[in-house]
């Protein structure tokens, strides 16, 4: 299978409308400077074709520096791609499909909206689960109610597979979000849109230094 837990420790979901002024590219080069190290491309309003033409972009900045990409739920663009795999929704792609079509080193992630969600995810297929959303957050119109950090850990507690938190995740709740026992958190607008992408990468991945100290060699 293809994602190891420490490379969903800072997890960019990118937004182009907050990436607007700088540039998806321009974007995830300084959040990974920052220590981002996983990246996931999701824009809902594109066509494959522009997904495959930004997606390649991206895998030329992330070449060499041991971050994943991964599509969101345009399972076509990501083998147009070369992409490192594919992260999927309850409604989207079966994850079967997309493991079948992108072998088994690829990555292949799911969104659990709930703790039923957690307990039926299939192991012998996932690479990992995204949990969420955590808190209210307006970067997915369309998100499930929010499921707090109560349900978050009893989400977590439910699967054996690695687990990213997501939704309304910032500086100031990080903290209580990595004390459910998630490997990591994936975050929008606390990294897309900041004034500084590299600063704001940087004091989220200093946070969760201080709170799961890791070694480099997981990496290698």
């Amino acid at each position: 299978m293809g994602v190891i837990a420490p490379q969903l420790r800072l997890y960019l979901v990118t937004d182009p409308a907050l990436c607007a002024a700088r540039g998806v590219v321009d974007t995830v080069r300084d959040a990974v400077r920052g220590g981002v190290t996983m990246v996931q491309l999701r824009d809902k309003d594109a066509t494959t074709a522009e997904r495959v033409a930004l997606g390649r972009a991206l895998m030329d900045v992330l070449a060499g520096t041991n971050v994943p990409l991964v599509i969101n739920d345009d399972l076509e663009a990501a083998v147009a791609i070369g992409a490192h795999g594919v992260h999927v929704g309850q409604s989207d792609v079966l994850p079967h499909q997309a493991r079948a079509r992108l072998g088994p080193h690829a990555i292949v992630g799911l969104s659990c909206e709930t703790v039923a969600h957690a307990v039926a995810a299939d192991r012998s297929v996932l690479d990992y689960v995204g949990l969420g959303p955590v808190f209210a957050t307006s970067t997915k119109a369309d998100h499930a109610a929010a499921m707090g950090l109560y349900d978050l850990a009893a989400a977590r507690a439910a699967t054996s597979l690695p687990a990213v938190a997501i939704g309304g995740i910032h500086g100031a709740n990080l903290t209580a979000v990595l004390a459910t026992g998630v490997a990591g958190v994936a975050v929008v607008s606390a990294i897309c849109g900041q004034p500084d992408v590299q600063a704001a990468a940087q004091a989220l991945s200093d946070t969760i230094a201080r709170c799961r100290p890791f070694s480099p060699e997981a990496f290698s």
